[in-house]
């Protein structure tokens, strides 16, 4: 396998092997996968209409974080990154307009995608949590749906940025608040460089990987895990003035029907033989279900699957009242 130390501006990516055969994502739903080195070579760059000025590329997100990643850890072994991507932006050039689809050749066509994920794994930095090996991962999103393209390019761009651990038993995110950027704006490569640089210098591993720990020692029962289920699906249609007091969730009901079928069946994460479920394996249940998500709201549910998880933790506790359980 090969390993990246220190990373030049940018790197012509290979698709490891082990990427090539991995039948596990970090994200699956309405996406396909992507590399740096085709990315570079030929998807079009979107430009902001009124000026013709370019937007930051998806290419730059990622050469950006995969920079300043090598920097921090100088010394871990860094994979390279893995990207996927969603909503095709198609087109051709000027001298195949009248071409029928089907007779384009390849150097004709044109291609973006408006949403890109990827994530970049640090093998190097891990640990263990009820028996699951986690490693260390930076990413981030970008979705060209956020940003005003029909405008100057002094508008805002918008992007999303990560850093926490991947579950290797099944590639799950576990991404909490305090390692996660949800709307930065910036205008400039430079000022989303200041944020990445900011976000993973006051990351602390082993604080989120403390808190990780702990929901291995709490459990649920078969009918507690019932409620939850329940009031999950009763959360959207609440009051507005009922909700405002309740932790809010961004899972819909696809997501809530996976969670429930591998309760029953998931071989690493489902209930034990007297039907309870450990914090930890019902927080992967959710983190799994999340893979079906899109791009755009990805990261929003890997930070709040966490948030959910952790405040059934402190009603367990005591320490509040959980309208979810209660």
């Amino acid at each position: 396998m090969e390993y990246i130390n220190d990373i030049a501006p940018f790197v012509p990516d290979v698709i490891l092997p082990e990427e090539q055969a991995a039948e596990k994502h970090f994200i699956t739903a309405n996406t396909i996968a992507g590399n740096l080195y085709d990315m570079k070579a030929h998807h079009l760059i979107p430009v902001f209409s009124k000026d013709n000025e370019p937007t930051i590329s998806h290419t730059d997100f990622i050469e950006s974080v995969q920079a300043i990643t090598a920097d921090i850890y100088q010394g871990e072994h860094i994979l390279k990154p893995l990207v996927r991507l969603s909503h095709a932006i198609k087109g051709r050039v000027p001298e195949a307009k009248n071409k029928a689809a089907s007779e384009l050749f390849e150097w004709e066509k044109t291609i973006y995608y408006e949403r890109m994920a990827f994530a970049i794994e640090i093998p190097s930095v891990q640990a263990e949590i009820d028996g699951n090996i986690l490693t260390l991962t930076v990413g981030g999103v970008k979705s060209y749906s956020l940003d005003n393209l029909y405008s100057k390019n002094n508008c805002d761009q918008h992007f999303k940025i990560f850093v926490g651990f991947k579950n290797k038993v099944c590639c799950n995110m576990c991404v909490w608040t305090d390692g996660f950027m949800g709307d930065v704006k910036v205008k400039s490569l430079g000022q989303l460089r200041a944020m990445i640089n900011t976000l993973l210098q006051s990351y602390n591993s082993q604080h989120h990987l403390f808190h990780l720990e702990q929901l291995a020692n709490y459990s649920i029962t078969e009918k507690q895990f019932a409620q939850l289920i329940g009031r999950c699906r009763m959360y959207p249609h609440l009051p507005q003035d009922f909700r405002r007091d309740v932790s809010p969730l961004l899972f819909g009901d696809q997501q809530m029907s996976s969670v429930v079928k591998d309760f029953y069946k998931d071989d690493s994460f489902c209930r034990d033989a007297s039907g309870n479920i450990n914090l930890w394996r019902l927080y992967n249940l959710f983190t799994g279900a999340n893979k079906n998500s899109y791009i755009d709201s990805f990261l929003d549910r890997s930070v709040n699957a966490y948030q959910l998880v952790e405040q059934i933790k402190w009603g367990l506790e005591g320490k509040n009242s959980n309208w979810y359980l209660n």
